[in-house]
């Protein structure tokens, strides 16, 4: 997904092997991802889609006033978080640690890979539905 803070930026899907890059956006107060060569074209995730970085995760702190953070990890899940609050940001990452970093601190210029989307859940029933339709039945009696 892109954050609604993202809604007056040029959007596309995330593919899986897209090179992305963490972007501040011109007309935007947010960060979110580009493909590299298209830094006005956020690339939307969603929920489940897992990238890995090429370094080390770097955050900037609250308020931006300290140095960044490292997170010491590379692969990250993208989920969303605070959806109870529609104006708070909600595109962020779960690291393996478990930590949650929300996706606008990310510092600028960090690149990652898409490495998978998440599974289509309307296949998944689908698939599901035509071997339970191939299976015999049994019944106990």
């Amino acid at each position: 997904m892109c954050d609604y803070s993202l809604e007056h930026v040029a959007s596309r899907p995330a593919k899986v092997g897209d090179k992305l890059v963490s972007t501040k956006f011109s007309n935007s107060i947010t960060r979110g991802f580009a493909a590299v060569g298209e830094p006005n074209v956020a690339v939307c995730l969603l929920p489940g889609t897992e990238v890995a970085f090429d370094q080390e995760v770097a955050c900037v702190q609250a308020l931006g006033l300290l140095p960044s953070r490292k997170i010491h990890e590379r692969v990250a899940r993208f989920r969303e978080i605070n959806l109870e609050n529609p104006h708070d940001h909600h595109d962020a990452l779960e690291f393996p640690s478990g930590q949650v970093v929300l996706l606008t601190r990310l510092c600028e210029g960090q690149v990652a890979t898409v490495l998978q989307l998440p599974a289509d859940p309307t296949k998944k029933i689908e698939t599901e539905t035509k071997v339970a339709q191939e299976e015999p039945q049994t019944f106990v009696g």
